[in-house]
């Protein structure tokens, strides 16, 4: 068994816990495993341990590691998980199944372009910036509701669900909340909320998916910076 098999077995039992404590259906909490950095083999050995859906921050990353994987992995799942840029959107829709980072109307009207002409429609979650911080990408609380509405009514968007990355510092159940209650108004069944962290914390306030990368994979090396 190798430590990222252990490693999954690890996270996997502690959300079986922290569903039981939220009186809720391990059934109903998926896990994206964060596999962003992390070479081609670790993924491999993700799926050998059963693990199907995974998520990834740049676009150019994940087109080099994941088209490989699909024929041999039809189950494979692909979240795309970082700040999207305009100019990728149509890369981001031709290699994603989820794209969790949609936060503004230029974006919105880039994703609905590229879904038409690659014939293609993964699913889109829109990400709300719930601690207002100006250094993340999301769109920020006050703006929500107007711009879900918004791709649902001017760009003809199809949006399964929300995500967020509270601050780091401070409690994060208030965002949390925040986001189910957004997502419970527009009858939202996604909520993409926790990380390795604060999952347990997401779960107990309604998290449908957790994003967890380096309690799966280890901590992460960052290129040194040209």
């Amino acid at each position: 068994m190798t430590d990222i098999a252990r490693n999954l077995a690890a996270i996997r039992a502690r959300i079986a816990e922290a569903c039981a404590r939220a009186n809720r259906d391990p059934a109903g909490v998926g896990l994206v495993a964060v596999s962003k950095t992390h070479p081609a083999e670790a993924v491999v050995a993700a799926l050998a341990a059963g693990q199907t859906v995974f998520g990834e921050n740049r676009v150019q990353e994940a087109q080099q590691k994941f088209p490989p994987l699909r024929a041999d992995h039809p189950a494979l799942r692909l979240h795309l998980i970082g700040a999207l840029q305009t100019n990728k959107a149509r890369d981001a829709v031709r290699v994603a199944d989820v794209i969790a980072s949609l936060d503004r109307p230029k974006l919105a009207a880039a994703l609905a372009d590229a879904m038409k002409k690659e014939g293609r429609a993964p699913g889109l979650l829109v990400q709300v910036n719930t601690g207002d911080e100006p250094q993340k990408a999301g769109v920020p609380r006050a703006e929500a509701d107007s711009f879900i509405r918004a791709c649902r009514d001017e760009h003809g968007l199809t949006i399964s669900g929300l995500m967020c990355i509270p601050p780091a510092e401070g409690d994060p159940r208030p965002h949390f909340a925040f986001l189910a209650n957004l997502a419970a108004k527009y009858g939202l069944a996604t909520l993409s909320m926790g990380m390795s962290a604060d999952f347990e914390i997401a779960i107990a306030e309604g998290a449908t998916l957790v994003r967890v990368g380096t309690a799966i994979f280890g901590h992460r090396d960052y290129p040194a910076p040209a």
